[in-house]
């Protein structure tokens, strides 16, 4: 069954994406960098970090910077800060960096950041769950932030990329003539974008850079539909790295000593959210069944190639509130059809599929096809759900947040990186509550409700980390949700490319340490 269903999903032509050559001065530098991650599909087309999840590009692409940072641990580490402290619970002042220009001109300072946040709290669904701010004061290079609250993870938060410093007099659309179609900033980057669409951004190198020397001139960053024309792209030299690429594309150049293969593991989970208010999701033992049904072992080991971990928790093993401290549902096919029959659901009419009170178990599939793992998940589930008696009916489409709005899903499967900031609370703020802005099983738990009250204002990290343990473990035992993998992610390079790596946070992409010599 899994070696068919391996065969099946890798069937397919390679198309070359012909990529523009720049044409370049006498000396300059230039990278072409080919991704899957950058679009509409994503949420994160352009470069204001105060919509959706463009702040995600901002920092990937060297634009944007926040007051702080993550390190390989998933520590927080000051950057454009210099420090902070809690004055008490709900005052934390922060000291900022001197001699931090934007792209603009202008130079950043306590009113320029205060600016920027006042604006990302006015504008942005998810900064003011999160931060709990009630006012911002600045004194020269001073910040002080007070919330209505106590806001212990408020430094990991100012991480996030919704956090990236931009100067609010420059706007959020930029300049007449430097951007053709969707949002530009002024950041304090490495790079400025004179060029931004939803499928392409062009950056040129920030010559006041407060950081130091960028190696390179010029960068482009192109969007690629598929990840075979990001591999065949590559190949051909038409760019000279990537983020995205399929599994299996990976053999195409390991060991092969003109490339670079960089890794990481991340917590970007690929999860499942069962739909309330469908009626046949309301039904536990579906729910339960569905959790049972899923080989993630298999979908790990064939379709991602071994790229892909196991997950029961919303974290990996890395974290201390993750895989290991969590219990979820094992692959049990035969559980799964017994719970079924328990419940009423029965194949009356011979066709394979369990039915009840002339009802066949259909459920709705919806995933977007951005993510290359969530299409071939879907694939995937298809087969091993259909040996219980489920069929599935698979929704791919980039069109996947109209359909969330009319609520013609049963199940929705996407990914998330869990712990962008290093703390578990990012996570359950932006997809298991009531007022989660990710909420798409439009339903909430009363206990993960109440324990997330405790974790918000919780200082301890041993206690967080309790927590949020003890918040997975409500939501899987009531089948609200499905945990499948984590991403080990990979970004691949031409061999003469220097200073890009992968993060476990999944940002920090193009840097100022990027070279192409």
């Amino acid at each position: 069954m899994k070696k068919k269903i391996l065969a099946a999903l890798l069937t397919g032509a390679m198309t070359v994406s012909m990529a523009v050559t720049p044409v370049l001065a006498e000396g300059e530098k230039t990278f072409v960098y080919g991704t899957t991650g950058y679009g509409v599909e994503m949420g994160d087309e352009g470069l204001n970090p105060h919509n959706n999840y463009s702040g995600w590009s901002a920092l990937r692409y060297g634009v944007g910077e926040t007051l702080f940072k993550y390190n390989d641990n998933m520590e927080i580490e000051p950057w454009l800060a210099m420090d902070y402290e809690f004055v008490d619970d709900t005052t934390v002042k922060i000291t900022l960096r001197d001699g931090v220009q934007f792209s603009s001109g202008r130079t950043m300072d306590g009113e320029a950041v205060k600016e920027c946040l006042d604006h990302l709290l006015a504008v942005h669904d998810r900064a003011p769950g999160d931060l709990k701010v009630d006012h911002i004061e600045a004194d020269g290079m001073t910040v002080m932030i007070y919330t209505t609250e106590p806001c212990p993870a408020i430094i990991n938060y100012l991480g996030d990329p919704y956090g990236a410093i931009i100067d609010m007099s420059y706007g959020t659309d930029g300049v007449e003539g430097t951007s053709t179609g969707t949002a530009n900033v002024a950041g304090t980057g490495p790079y400025v974008a004179n060029n931004v669409t939803e499928t392409q951004i062009d950056l040129v190198k920030n010559e006041n850079y407060w950081g130091g020397d960028v190696n390179v001139d010029k960068v482009i960053v192109k969007t690629f539909s598929d990840a075979s024309s990001l591999a065949a792209s590559l190949q051909t030299g038409d760019i000279q790295g990537t983020y995205g690429l399929s599994y299996d594309s990976y053999a195409l150049f390991d060991g092969n000593p003109d490339y670079t293969i960089n890794s990481c593991a991340t917590s970007r989970c690929f999860f499942g959210q069962f739909n309330y208010d469908s009626e046949i999701m309301q039904d536990e033992a579906v729910r339960k069944a569905i959790c049972m049904g899923i080989d993630k072992e298999g979908f790990c080991s064939v379709l991602m190639e071994g790229r892909g971990i196991p997950a029961k928790a919303a974290f990996p093993s890395s974290f201390s509130y993750g895989n290991e401290a969590v219990t979820a549902p094992d692959y049990d096919p035969e559980g799964a059809k017994a719970l079924l029959e328990e419940a009423g659901w029965a194949d009356t009419d011979g066709d394979g599929y369990v039915d009840k009170d002339g009802q066949k178990l259909t459920v709705r599939w919806l995933t977007y096809p951005g993510r290359l793992e969530q299409p071939k998940l879907a694939e995937y589930a298809q087969a091993t759900l259909k040996d219980i008696g489920i069929e599935v009916d698979v929704n791919c489409t980039q069109d996947h947040l109209s359909i969330l709005e009319t609520g013609a899903y049963d199940v929705y499967v996407s990914s998330l990186t869990t712990a962008p900031t290093g703390d578990p609370e990012y996570f359950f703020a932006s997809t298991c509550l009531g007022t989660s802005a990710k909420n798409r099983s439009h339903h909430s738990i009363e206990k993960v409700e109440n324990l997330f009250e405790e974790l918000h204002q919780e200082f301890d990290k041993d206690k967080r980390g309790q927590l949020a343990v003890e918040m997975q473990k409500a939501m899987l035992d009531e089948s609200a949700i499905f945990f499948v993998s984590h991403l080990n992610m990979g970004i691949v390079t031409k061999a003469n490319v220097k200073g890009m790596a992968a993060h476990p946070c999944d940002y920090y992409e193009i840097t100022a340490e990027l070279d192409v010599e």
